[in-house]
């Protein structure tokens, strides 16, 4: 297993983001658009990217959510490689990449809908919160943040 750091043009990444968006889709139903408007790469320069055996399996990113704070983002698991510690190696390869960028906390936002990535952040140590942003009074969000 080996991460990667990179930026949204990593063609591994955008793969991986497409079948995120596919996923979602079917996941998220009639909500999937409303979704996907907050979900752009176009401008993401902390990506994380991990791979088993030189296939591109999984992938994280970051951005900027206030001076302090980032906001996770774009986590997927490739549907075969899912119970295996790839979410979790990526998480944390975010999480000290934050800190390195002077960050001090974490903030995510997922879907009801996706308990393997509700159990993922809990197990990680992150706290649910009220929804915050766009998020507010959206019953299938459900946000978590963590101090790093």
């Amino acid at each position: 297993m080996t991460t990667k750091r990179t930026d949204s043009s990593d063609i591994d990444f955008q793969n991986l983001v497409r079948l995120l968006d596919a996923d979602l889709a079917v996941r998220d139903g009639e909500d999937h658009e409303f979704y996907h408007q907050f979900n752009s790469i176009d401008m993401l320069k902390n990506c994380v990217v991990i791979y088993s055996e030189d296939i591109a399996v999984g992938c994280g990113a970051f951005k900027p959510f206030s001076e302090d704070t980032v906001e996770i983002k774009r986590m997927y698991t490739h549907t075969e490689s899912r119970g295996k510690g790839f979410a979790s190696k990526i998480l944390g390869e975010l999480e000290i990449w934050a800190k390195e960028e002077g960050y001090s906390q974490c903030v995510l936002e997922t879907g009801i809908k996706q308990p393997e990535a509700i159990a993922l952040y809990e197990k990680s140590g992150y706290k649910r919160i009220p929804n915050y942003g766009q998020y507010i009074g959206v019953d299938n969000s459900v946000c978590y943040e963590k101090e790093v």
